[in-house]
């Protein structure tokens, strides 16, 4: 552990990294907690703590992929392209990550959240049941789509990348909330893996704090899987609402400051 971060700072990165996992496990978006918790870490640079957050995602995507396919069985003829294509512009995404600011892309993401909120509040039946909208090589291509344009964001920024990718489930190709989740959980992994396999060659991760944010992102993640699929789509859609909802106040705040303040 880096001498200068004391024990208090270690509970709260504990605390945030538990928080996140469960949010990540139910919706997606736990990068918005975790991610603040590193950057707020003295002595990290932006780049190690988007790395060593890849670290606390992908131990806690990864113990809310294997439940939600032991209890839900995603449907892995769409998880498997989209993880695929996501993993490979992941790695691309972080490849850039240090070149390009993140301020250049927040008032996109915040517009892009905005109307992601007001379309599902507008549609109270969104995602309630699956109804997909191809078949057959569309659909595979719709998902190949989605998953490089999701990866190569998660890979470059992350924080909202599970909540992006339930939208895209549900919005796009037709599924509803907790069939979209347990696939989302599936590509949020590949692109996780993705940008590890640029960050970790390249000597980005502190990895004294990714094991101890991951382990509770882990427990946070294992018990958001559970209680998802325990409690349904219907859950899952007020915690998507809530999540984009603070997506969309962190943007705001961030476009101030960046423009106004």
């Amino acid at each position: 552990m880096p001498p200068e971060i004391d024990a208090l700072a270690i509970v709260l990165l504990v605390l945030a990294g538990l928080t996140a996992g469960w949010v990540d496990a139910v919706v997606g978006g736990g990068g918005l907690i975790q991610l603040p918790a590193l950057l707020l870490m003295p002595g990290l640079t932006p780049l190690q703590a988007l790395a060593t957050n890849k670290v606390g995602s992908i131990m806690g995507t990864s113990t809310s992929a294997v439940t939600y396919y032991r209890r839900v069985g995603p449907d892995l003829r769409t998880a498997a392209p989209m993880a695929i294509a996501a993993f490979l512009a992941a790695v691309g995404g972080a490849a850039v990550a240090s070149h390009i600011p993140a301020a250049a892309f927040t008032p996109i993401i915040l517009v892009a959240c905005v109307a992601v909120g007001a379309w599902t509040l507008a549609r109270p039946a969104l995602g309630r049941t699956t109804a997909l909208r191809w078949e057959g090589h569309r659909h595979v291509g719709a998902a190949l789509g989605l998953g490089l344009l999701i990866g190569c964001y998660d890979g470059l920024l992350g924080p909202g990348t599970g909540s992006f990718l339930v939208i895209a489930l549900v919005g796009v190709l037709g599924y509803a909330f907790l069939p979209a989740s347990a696939i989302a959980k599936i590509v949020n992994f590949a692109t996780n893996l993705g940008a590890l396999v640029f960050f970790v060659p390249h000597g980005a991760v502190v990895w004294s704090l990714g094991l101890v944010v991951g382990a509770a992102n882990l427990v946070g993640a294992y018990i958001g899987a559970r209680m998802a699929v325990a409690r349904g789509s219907a859950f899952v859609r007020v915690i998507f609402v809530l999540v984009v909802g603070a997506l969309v106040v962190r943007l705001a705040w961030q476009t101030a400051e960046q423009y106004w303040i």
